[in-house]
């Protein structure tokens, strides 16, 4: 019997449907594991070969998991709010939902053919009334919360409002904006719309004023990885930064929780010290420098306090709220100019750039430890985001502020006795310190620093701020507050009215708040955000419910929220909502968040280290301080997969001719190269008559053939539509199958790493399946597995198969795992092994790996429940004892045969053996030996 894998694949992919195979609910009689995938956004492209990587690898995880008796918890869903579906919106007409909707049957047509253990049963999507409903309800606590940095968690604004009303600001220590004093008198003699205002300087989701990527043409704000080189990564579109009223939730709170929770949590210890840089705490003080002749002054913070004596010039970020006040007349124009070139960079893009740009302020600051009056410059490798926004530049000791010194011509002041600073600053926090103050000069202050050790030097100088009040001790972050809100339609909205132009929530029964029709996606025409469009768009809150924006009296009627939620909104708990994705009652039952608890694997790319990776560990721990979240971290343990890269094929075209040149003869010729579809190459040989129908402008092609064959040339490069490398994995499935495809995908290399897909090694693979098919099935049609006692030859590969491939899952080296099936089906073979018992083990191993072959293989061994409901084989290391071992017979060192001896033979019967031995008389000649040496169960060198 053949292996028909396309008969096997429909058959148990129907059967799984039916059976219900992969839907799971709790059960306290099991142990829980919980695998999760970074849910996909639907493009309208579809999948290409190598989106499945991660999914595959997760997949068998969840499997084996599975067999080993957890209750496997493996969902999916949909993370389905994007530009991409509203920019189509734009140019077509076509609403965004109708788009998406398609993309994700499209997607989930795919995901079927490949055979995942999905439980569809729990499959969500972001863009579901349904599922946001639970992230509206997440931002409505966020913004009646507040972080009370003395318990160290989020708490309700009730309780600060009860706290102002009885003793105002005194005693408290909250996580805000900016800090702000008030009795309790003068908090209830505050009007509501002053009291709602003093509110958002604490609450937890907030409006606040904040630098944005602004993209006019798209009408939106972009976050960071949205942008490359000063244009929107979707459609190449200028951005600039702009200050802009926006929705933050207040994640710098978490900074110090999430760094701690870093220690507690499996994950890679690359990407741990990514997310330690994003945090970036530093501890360091804060000290205020006065403008000089004024009554102005402004504070920065350093971690480098020992330094003082070597400020020489500060610098403001240009947008900083200082900048108009220190730029005097005379300057003006040149900060503009200057501040209008900075707009079109990102932070990430200063952050990385190292030119030196800047410009002069003319006012000048005066440094407390010296009474120098020193220039305060403006440059765009200060950001306004970290620390206050403004530096004291110490040039000796701080690379960029040395280099900028040297731009501009700047006093450079070492302050590190022996340090050579005429090429390059000195860095390093060790030395003994000088120059604080200069010797010959007349103290300014009677701070005296000279002599100590750089680190004595710093606590001396943070002692003296705080006893001197010059400023304070403080622990900085580098991480910010999340921008949480877009200028676009396809979004969750806010469920927020506005009244005197401050935001109110709708009240929590009434969610969700449903996105409403409009008749253009685009900003409206006085350049309010899409949702403006919408003619029903206004709260009333007597009826609770949304009407016409023409019934609007600002009593009973209000305005509502424009903007729409970031892209990250519904990605932030969908892992919780899968644990209990039907429950309209609240986002997950207290039942089912303690049976699954939180992710034990969870699969996807690094790229979303800074962005995703964050802001849901800050949304679990702000859900976890209401007890709404059991665990505080969500991800226990996290797998990157890496990248599928393409395996581009080229034609070269002889120049000012339709004539291709075979790529072996391309040298003889002026060519130029060409990228032609991978889907018309096999074996980097061209189809030549596909080739001449791919494009209408070839069909007249003329071909300079090796050998009677066009051969392409190629080259790894990013799997694009553009360079016509996208694979195409239903192509694949059609052709070889889905189990060939699992396995081929983790048989390219390491799941960690980028490799290029090679379709050209993809039939070994499939060879391998139909190898292992022979062994259960004769060509006549004949089953050959029998009850046989298995021999100790077939026990022992099989068993050195389940050590093999249990060690290589938990290590999730699938490559080397595959490999090792190759091997035992081969000596299977060989040994003509029937044995039921040994094909059993082997199939249930392979189950992960190849389900659709493994179930028919199991029930054509006379079971009737899914292979998925085996029991993972334990391997017996008795099997695995070597009876035999092979020593190396050398004659004066040279290697001359092999002879097999019994693991227990000692030295003397080896040596008795090995010296009657026929082949040693040849190369003994009569000759008497010197000296045997025996290097146990390895060589035996007989020196002569």
């Amino acid at each position: 019997m053949e292996y028909n894998f396309k008969e096997i694949e429909k058959k148990w992919q129907q059967r799984w449907v039916e059976n219900k195979t992969y839907h799971v609910v709790e059960d306290e009689t099991k142990k829980k594991y919980y695998v999760l995938n970074m849910f996909p956004y639907p493009s309208g492209a579809g999948l290409h070969v190598g989106h499945p990587l991660g999914y595959i690898a997760s997949d068998i995880y969840a499997r084996y998991k599975r067999l080993q008796g957890f209750n496997v918890l493996n969902p999916m869903g949909y993370d389905a709010y994007g530009l991409p579906a509203e920019q189509y919106a734009i140019q077509t007409g076509q609403h965004p939902a109708i788009t998406t909707v398609n993309n994700i049957n499209r997607y989930r047509e795919q995901l079927d053919k490949i055979g995942f253990s999905f439980d569809w049963d729990r499959e969500v999507r972001t863009c579901d009334p349904k599922y946001y409903h639970w992230t509206q309800w997440a931002f409505q606590k966020m913004f009646n919360s507040y972080y009370d940095n003395k318990v160290n968690k989020a708490q309700p604004i009730d309780l600060l409002i009860r706290h102002f009303e009885k003793e105002g600001t005194n005693d408290v220590n909250i996580a805000c904006t900016e800090e702000i004093s008030f009795t309790a008198d003068e908090w209830n003699a505050k009007t509501e719309k002053e009291k709602q205002q003093i509110l958002m300087n604490y609450r937890i989701a907030y409006l606040g004023d904040t630098m944005v990527n602004w993209c006019p043409e798209l009408g939106t704000v972009l976050a960071n990885d949205e942008v490359i080189d000063g244009v929107s990564e979707r459609g190449g579109y200028p951005v600039v930064q702009k200050k802009m009223r926006q929705w933050c939730l207040r994640v710098s709170a978490y900074a110090q929780r999430l760094l701690d929770g870093l220690d507690t949590i499996d994950w890679t210890d690359s990407l741990k010290e990514t997310q330690r840089n994003w945090i970036g705490r530093s501890e360091g003080t804060e000290v205020r420098f006065k403008i000089k002749d004024s009554d102005k002054e402004f504070t920065i913070f350093t971690t480098r306090a020992d330094t003082m004596f070597g400020v020489t010039f500060m610098v403001l970020a240009p947008e900083s709220e200082l900048v108009p006040e220190v730029t005097i007349p005379i300057q003006k124009s040149e900060v503009a100019g200057y501040l209008d070139r900075t707009k079109k960079r990102t932070e990430r893009e200063r952050i990385s750039d190292r030119k030196v740009t800047g410009v002069f302020s003319g006012s000048y600051a005066i440094n407390p430890f010296t009474g120098d009056a020193v220039p305060i410059w403006i440059s765009d490798y200060v950001l306004a985001g970290y620390g206050t926004g403004a530096i004291m530049a110490v040039p000796a000791h701080d690379s960029r502020d040395y280099a900028f010194a040297k731009h501009f011509n700047l006093p450079i002041i070492p302050l590190v006795e022996g340090c050579d600073v005429s090429e390059e600053s000195f860095d390093a926090k060790e030395g003994i310190v000088c120059n604080s103050p200069k010797p010959g000069i007349k103290p300014y202050c009677d701070l005296v620093l000279n002599g100590l050790t750089i680190k004595e030097a710093i606590a001396a100088t943070k002692e003296y701020v705080e006893s001197h009040q010059l400023g304070r001790i403080k622990v900085n972050y580098r991480l910010r507050d999340a921008i949480f809100s877009r200028q676009r339609y396809w979004g969750e909205p806010f469920p927020v009215y506005y009244k005197n132009d401050m935001p109110y929530m709708i009240d929590e029964s009434k969610l969700p708040l449903e996105l409403p029709e409009v008749d253009k996606y685009e900003p409206t025409e006085t350049g309010e955000p899409p949702l403006g469009q919408a003619s029903k768009w206004a709260w009333d809150i007597k009826k609770g419910e949304v009407v016409e924006k023409a019934l609007i009296d600002n009593i009973n009627v209000f305005p509502l929220e424009l903007y729409t939620m970031p892209g990250f909104a519904g990605s932030s708990a969908y892992y919780l909502r899968y644990m209990d994705p039907h429950n309209n009652k609240e986002l997950v039952s207290e039942k089912a968040d303690y049976y699954w608890q939180n992710v034990d694997l969870y699969v996807g790319g690094t790229e979303h280290a800074t962005g995703h990776l964050i802001y849901s560990r800050y949304w679990n721990k702000f859900l976890h301080d209401y007890n709404i979240s059991v665990k505080e971290e969500p991800f226990q343990k996290l797998v990157n997969q890496g990248m599928i890269q393409g395996r581009s094929n080229f034609v070269y075209r002889i120049k000012d001719s339709n004539t291709f040149v075979s790529f072996g003869l391309k040298d003889k010729y002026d060519v130029t190269p060409i990228h032609v579809d991978v889907n018309i190459v096999s074996n980097d040989i061209l189809d030549i008559e596909a080739f001449k129908n791919w494009r209408p402008e070839y069909h007249d092609a003329e071909f300079i053939l090796e050998n009677g064959k066009y051969v392409c040339g190629w080259a790894v490069e990013k799997m694009s539509k553009s360079m016509f490398n996208v694979v195409n994995p239903d192509m694949i499935i059609e052709k070889y199958g889905a189990d060939t495809l699992r396995m081929y995908e983790m048989f390219l290399g390491p799941v960690e790493q980028s490799k290029p897909w090679d379709t050209n090694g993809i039939d070994g693979v499939y060879r391998f399946l139909k190898k292992l098919w022979n062994l259960f099935w004769s060509r006549e049609d004949q089953f050959l597995p029998v009850d046989s006692k298995p021999t100790k030859e077939e026990l022992k590969s099989v068993h050195k198969l389940i050590k093999k491939v249990t060690n290589d899952i938990e290590a999730f080296s699938y490559n080397t795992s595959i490999s090792a099936f190759m091997i035992c089906v081969n000596e299977l073979s060989q040994l003509k092994c029937y044995s039921k018992t040994v094909l059993s083990d082997l199939v249930v191993l392979l189950a992960p790996f190849a389900p659709h072959i493994s179930e028919e293989l199991w029930e054509s061994l006379g079971h009737t429940t899914s292979v998925c409901d085996a029991q993972w084989p334990k391997y017996n290391e008795a099997y695995l004892k070597e009876d035999t071992v092979k020593y190396t017979i050398s004659f004066n060192g040279k290697a001359r045969f092999t002879m097999d001896f019994p693991v227990e033979a000692d030295r003397e019967t080896i040596e008795k053996a090995v010296l009657s031995e026929e082949q040693s008389k040849k190369w003994i000649d009569n000759k008497t030996p010197k000296k045997i040496i025996v290097v146990p169960k390895k060589i035996v060198n007989i020196v002569l």
